[in-house]
C-alpha cells in the first residue's frame, strides 16, 4: 500500500496500531521541532537576516567537502525549486552576503560562496543555535521517535 505525500510516494509500513503514547511522542517531537524553528527564526531576525537567508548561508557553509555550492545544490538543501533558489541567491547577493563565481571546470556553472559579511552573520547566528541545541538536548527525545519509526509501541 502506498500513500502520496508532498509529491512523493512513501510505502506504508504495517505495524502495530497507533496508541495514545505514539500520538504523544509525535506531538512532543513536533512541538520541540517547532520550538527550535521559532528560535531559529528569531535568531536570524536578530542580525537582520530572514530565516531563509540564514538557511542559505548555513547550507553554503555546511555543504560537505565544498566551500561554495551550485544553485541546484542549494535548491536541493532548501527543498525549493531552482528558480526560487536563484531569486534567494540574488537577494543574498544584493545584501552583500554571498557572491557568485564561474565554475573552474565548467565555466557554465555558477558557484555561490559566502562573503566576509555572510560568514560573520552566519557564525553569530550559528553560535546562538549551538547554545539552544545544548539546552534542547534534555527535552528533544529523539530516541522515542526512533522507537516509533521502528514500529515499537511507546505506550
Amino acid at each position: 500500500m502506498f500513500s502520496p505525500l508532498a509529491g512523493r510516494i512513501f510505502p506504508m509500513q504495517s505495524s502495530a496500531p497507533l496508541e495514545q503514547g505514539d500520538f504523544e511522542a509525535l506531538s512532543e517531537f513536533r512541538y520541540q521541532m517547532r520550538r527550535f524553528l521559532k528560535f531559529s527564526e528569531d535568531a536570524a531576525h536578530s542580525v537582520g537576516l530572514t530565516p531563509l537567508q540564514y538557511l542559505a548561508l548555513l547550507h553554503i557553509k555546511g555543504y560537505p567537502g565544498q566551500d561554495s555550492v551550485t544553485v541546484g545544490q542549494l535548491a536541493e538543501r532548501l527543498q525549493m525549486k531552482h528558480h526560487g533558489a536563484v531569486a534567494l541567491v540574488s537577494r543574498c547577493e544584493q545584501a552583500g552576503l554571498v557572491s557568485r563565481t564561474q565554475g573552474r571546470e565548467d565555466r557554465r556553472q555558477v558557484l555561490v560562496g559566502l562573503t566576509a559579511l555572510g560568514e560573520s552573520q552566519l557564525r553569530h547566528v550559528a553560535e546562538l543555535h549551538r547554545n539552544e541545541l545544548k539546552s534542547l538536548s534534555k527535552v528533544f527525545k529523539v530516541a522515542r521517535i526512533s522507537a516509533f519509526n521502528d514500529g515499537e509501541s511507546l505506550s
